[in-house]
């Protein structure tokens, strides 16, 4: 009887599995789908999993090599997120081993053990109290037992900086017996009274009933979009719902699209639960993360908190996903495994037999699409929590006026009045940098990228010109390459042009930016929130990153300097980002007691877009967009499946992708497929980028099933084309930009 083969995913790009013999002692009965185990592959070594065993393999037996070592004794990837690797590998044609690579924390993927460090933790000793006597004249002793009393399961010894304790204080405490230490490999799994350490706020009707809807899914699978404006206390609601999901004994999963978000909502979730939270994303350690990871598998992690590839972190006890903002792009993986983070936790959800909340003020359309279709149930929140009302929204001509810095005479005189009442603005401008290009005013010389088909932006202050699509940077000329002049002159406004000019503008106030440049550092971004949070009148300028989740009770005008930036892309999906950031960064304005402005600074005041969002709403907008793409034929109407190719020779890409397109034409005429067009191959809109030419071909049908029958005999027709290996090309499934 042949021996059984181990099929095992490697951290390859090719899409198959590889055959292996068991390592020398190890039985097959100890061997289960999941367990990784060391191997070798071609010159090196690597870590595979074990995807199933099988009686026979194409592959002679003495050609057969035997794995090296088995790395588990049991597997650490559960069943429930084997299935989703394998269903997300499938659907967007993907490495199974390199699926599981996105899966597995780093320190797992490199073959280190499946288990969690030992650590020391800090708690109050039984009976100990702040107001101890002994504590009088010792105000640090106090202020520290004060901070560990907010966590009932103690403090590990890595965060102790976070939360400002220092050991020598901690030291004196245990002396006194009012704290204990020991040295555990996990949070205890005992709690000390009920799972609220906050009183939840009351609920307006439209947010009970948003809740009771959701209660009554809970314990099997159904999709809830929540659609509520700005400021409607949706948070709340994922709250309450939270606490419940708790209540069964199940864990809950809340994704979030931006590592800045994960702070301040591990906050407010720390504030509420009596409960152990583990936030999960890239910017936590190798080690912190392993460490989360497995207390989520082992159910010692109550909720999880994450960015999108958190998605495939294991649940022992699965209650409820929640997905915030869920219009965000920032769910979409745009390298490697092109997965959405929102779409495969739906199909997680259901895999799991868990309900899912998708929540947002600007919903996708694709999420409307599902709502109106009866995929998802629609709760709406049209009202805004407490007292707080929506803001009003002016659309600012700046046609034949001046603009300094890209700020105009009239708002520079509402930004005045706005501040000396004592409250703040926030003023949005989404382009880092001083400016977006650089211009000699003699020849007119622009600096051009050399990598790309893009113009450089200047960042002043760095005295540098980069690149924000390739990165390239280089230092700002003191004169022109080309006529040697040195009349070079700043054209246009970013962020960091309109902090200086604000700060010239308005000198008595601060003027803090927030985009990727001025939260580079560590800890950057939470020192200028607490300063905005202070409340104090200041001028908040940034991209972005200040449209999301961010609530600022005190901001009441909000300016958007530039309203035009989508009209006219070539890109189908423009308008609805434009639509949705509008909206987003118009959220933040009047949240509180005192009312909120929206001043749009626009060419075109009178365009339709524009008066819709303003005088009507986001789902005024939506609705017409999505009948919009019905009479066009575009997503959510139909499926897309992108093939981007990039080589170093003009003409390249596209000579591979003629040939793609040739195979997918001979497949399309061979198999009784219908509904699907084959269109290009064209130039990328930046042909030249990072020094490659680019191209795509697209593959649009009217039925995602017959598409998705197509790609896997396409791509393997893909892999044997004399070209697929002299150009870099991936396949993007659903893609959310054709950029």
């Amino acid at each position: 009887m042949p021996a059984p083969i181990l099929r095992l995913a490697l951290p390859s790009p090719l899409r198959r599995l590889f055959d292996y013999r068991a390592p020398p002692g190890v039985p097959i009965a100890a061997l289960q789908p999941g367990m990784r185990l060391r191997v070798p592959f071609g010159r090196r070594e690597v870590v595979g999993v074990l995807v199933e065993v099988s009686g026979h393999s194409e592959v002679p037996a003495d050609k057969l090599k035997a794995a090296l070592e088995l790395l588990d004794p049991r597997p650490p990837l559960p069943a429930s997120l084997l299935r989703l690797c394998r269903w997300t590998a499938h659907y967007y044609q993907h490495s199974l081993g390199d699926t599981f690579g996105w899966a597995l924390p780093a320190l797992l993927r490199q073959g280190e053990p499946a288990e969690r460090r030992q650590e020391r933790w800090w708690q109050l000793a039984e009976g100990a109290r702040p107001d101890d006597p002994r504590l009088a004249r010792a105000p640090r002793q106090r202020e520290a037992l004060q901070a560990l009393a907010q966590h009932p399961h103690g403090v590990p010894q890595a965060v102790l900086g976070k939360l400002q304790l220092n050991k020598a204080s901690l030291d004196l405490l245990q002396a006194k017996g009012l704290l204990r230490s020991e040295v555990r490999d996990h949070a205890p799994r005992e709690r000390h009274g009920g799972w609220l350490l906050q009183a939840e706020l009351p609920l307006n009707d439209e947010q009970r009933e948003a809740v009771e809807a959701v209660r009554a899914g809970l314990g099997g699978f159904n999709a809830f979009l929540l659609a509520g404006v700005t400021g409607s206390g949706k948070t709340e609601v994922y709250l309450q719902l939270i606490r419940q999901v708790l209540e069964s004994g199940r864990q809950a999963l809340v994704l979030i699209p931006e590592i800045n978000l994960g702070p301040q909502t591990l906050e407010r979730f720390t504030r509420r639960f009596n409960a152990r939270i583990a936030l999960l994303h890239s910017g936590v350690g190798d080690r912190e993360r392993l460490d989360a990871w497995l207390a989520a598998r082992d159910g010692e992690a109550d909720i999880v908190i994450g960015t999108r590839s958190a998605l495939f972190t294991p649940l022992k006890h699965p209650g409820l996903i929640i997905v915030d903002e869920e219009h965000d792009a920032s769910y979409k993986q745009q390298e490697g495994l092109r997965y959405h983070a929102r779409d495969l936790a739906v199909v997680r959800a259901r895999q799991e037999e868990i309900p899912i909340l998708l929540g947002s003020a600007t919903p996708s359309l694709e999420s409307l699409h599902n709502a109106h279709t009866g995929r998802y149930a629609l709760l709406q929140l049209r009202q805004r929590a407490g007292h707080a009302r929506p803001p009003r929204f002016l659309r600012l001509d700046v046609k034949s006026r001046p603009l300094d810095a890209g700020i105009s005479p009239p708002l520079q005189q509402a930004i005045g009045r706005t501040l000396a009442a004592g409250q703040q603005v926030l003023v949005f401008l989404n382009r880092r940098g001083f400016a977006p290009t650089l211009l000699c005013h003699d020849c007119g010389w622009i600096a051009q990228c050399p990598r790309c088909d893009a113009r450089m932006t200047l960042h002043q202050r760095q005295r540098e010109l980069r690149c924000h699509h390739c990165g390239h940077a280089e230092r700002q000329p003191t004169a022109c390459p080309q006529c040697a002049r040195v009349d070079l002159r700043p054209v246009g406004a970013g962020t960091e042009r309109t902090e200086e000019r604000l700060a010239t503008l308005f000198p008595d106030y601060p003027v803090l930016r927030i985009d990727r440049d001025s939260t580079a550092r560590k800890d950057a971004l939470p020192r200028l929130l607490a300063i905005i949070r202070r409340g104090e009148p200041c001028l908040l300028v940034g991209t972005q990153m200040l449209a999301k989740g961010h609530h600022f009770p005190r901001v009441t005008l909000v300016a958007i300097l530039d309203a035009d930036g989508g009209l006219f892309s070539a890109d189908f999906r423009a308008s609805e980002r434009m639509a949705q950031l509008i909206v987003q960064v118009a959220g933040r304005a009047g949240r509180a007691e005192e009312p909120g402005t929206v001043i749009l600074q626009t060419h075109l005041a009178d365009h339709p877009l524009l008066v819709q969002l303003a005088e009507q709403g986001y789902l005024a907008f939506a609705a017409q967009a999505l009948e919009e793409r019905r009479a066009a034929g575009l997503p959510p109407f139909a499926h897309l499946a992108l093939l981007r190719a990039e080589a170093h020779r003009p003409g390249q890409a596209e000579g591979f992708l003629e040939q793609a397109g040739d195979e997918a034409q001979h497949l399309l005429d061979a198999l009784p497929l219908s509904g699907i067009e084959v269109l290009g191959p064209v130039p990328a809109p930046m042909e030249r980028r990072a020094g490659r030419h680019r191209a795509q071909l697209l593959l649009q049908a009217t039925s995602r099933a017959p598409l998705h029958r197509l790609l896997g005999p396409w791509l393997a027709a893909l892999e044997r084309l004399p070209g697929a290996r002299t150009v870099r090309w991936s396949l993007d499934v659903d893609p959310i930009d054709l950029y």
